[in-house]
């Protein structure tokens, strides 16, 4: 009888192991295919432009091998400008990410809680008020806002970060001083956002034509005015948060169980809702700052692949990553291939692009 006992006991372990198996592998396939849809979704990006390049060419001037003007073209606009998407969709992804576990809330995201709109804000001061310009294209600023205020870029991209900390400010203030839901962070997100819009309108009302043009052409969002610089300070941000929400994959699976589960379990929640919410908020603040305002792609990424990996968090914040990489390179290439030469903005994109799929992600969820 024993035996028999220890031989079911031993068999059903067998089994536990097998399907615990198979869940792994499914989640490493799903990471495989999004890492492979990544890869080709840039090199069609790097492929794309009035230069007609081959797989070859496009290889030889990112390494720096080709001929001097495919040099040029490659390494000074296409490849920052892939790089840009692939950076900027992954922070903006993780911190989407990130923002849904611990406020256990799938609306969470950098435009919800305010961010966005605070460094409209910041940007619309510095350009307004104290006079830095939002920095874009040649070609485009020349026709946007020709004229227009064209102080120090760097005063209108630090002023965009301080605005949306600004906001994650007054969100961390006003929980630290009153116990606040994960419901409430949300909905005084949603109210700091209309204030936030509000004091953008009020400082436009105030402000000349071309200064006026120079705000909306940057809330438009640009991937190709972030250079080198730029660039590398987007990666230590995005790398550094990446590290953090890492580290802290098991808690955000405990929080996800419930607040209870997660309390006895050892998880210390509320510090790590707001350590989260600061590490998230800076983290897309970043991509904001540089890149203007990207929408949905923080808040969609990481709905389609927890309909693919589930809530585990080891697994969705690699692939919601990849993902929101990939749905920045494909908006960005619709923006340069609906009507070439012309480049539309990217937030416009994102947006078309995002609420569809995101309405049709909650259909879907609807008969679960």
């Amino acid at each position: 009888m024993e035996e028999e006992r220890l031989s079911n006991g031993s068999a059903a372990r067998g089994a536990v192991a097998v399907r615990y198996g198979r869940y792994v592998r499914h989640k490493k396939a799903v990471i495989a295919v999004t890492a492979f849809l990544l890869v080709v979704a840039a090199g069609a990006s790097l492929s794309i432009g009035s230069l007609g390049l081959g797989p070859a060419e496009v290889v030889a001037g990112a390494l720096g091998l080709a001929d001097g003007q495919t040099n040029a073209v490659m390494q000074n606009l296409r490849l920052p400008r892939v790089l840009t998407a692939i950076i900027g969709g992954a922070a903006l992804a993780l911190a989407g990410c990130a923002f849904q576990a611990t406020l256990r809330n799938p609306l969470a995201s950098a435009s919800t809680l305010g961010i966005a709109q605070g460094a409209a804000f910041g940007a619309s001061v510095a350009i307004i008020v104290i006079g830095g310009a939002g920095v874009g294209s040649a070609a485009v600023s020349s026709v946007a806002y020709e004229g227009a205020s064209t102080g120090d870029p760097l005063v209108t991209t630090v002023a965009a970060f301080a605005g949306a900390m600004l906001s994650t400010a007054v969100i961390f203030a006003l929980t630290r001083a009153r116990s606040m839901t994960p419901e409430t962070i949300v909905l005084l997100g949603v109210a700091l956002s209309a204030l936030f819009t509000a004091g953008t309108a009020l400082v436009q009302y105030f402000a000349d034509d071309s200064q006026v043009a120079a705000v909306v052409f940057w809330t438009f969002g640009d991937l190709g005015r972030v250079k080198a610089p730029q660039l590398a300070v987007m990666a230590v941000v995005c790398a550094a948060s990446a590290v953090f929400f890492f580290w802290n994959r098991w808690a955000y699976n405990a929080i996800e169980s419930g607040e209870g589960l997660a309390h006895g379990l050892g998880v210390n929640v509320q510090r790590c809702r707001l350590a989260t919410l600061i590490v998230a908020s800076a983290c897309a603040s970043c991509v904001i700052a540089f890149c203007g305002i990207i929408n949905f792609v923080g808040l969609v990424a990481p709905h389609i692949m927890r309909r693919f990996l589930g809530a585990d968090h080891r697994y969705l914040l690699i692939a919601s990553a990849l993902a929101g990489a990939v749905l920045l390179l494909l908006s960005d290439a619709l923006c340069r291939l609906i009507m070439p030469p012309l480049i539309l903005p990217i937030g416009a994109i994102t947006s078309v692009v995002g609420a569809p799929v995101f309405i049709w992600l909650l259909f879907k969820g609807q008969g679960r």
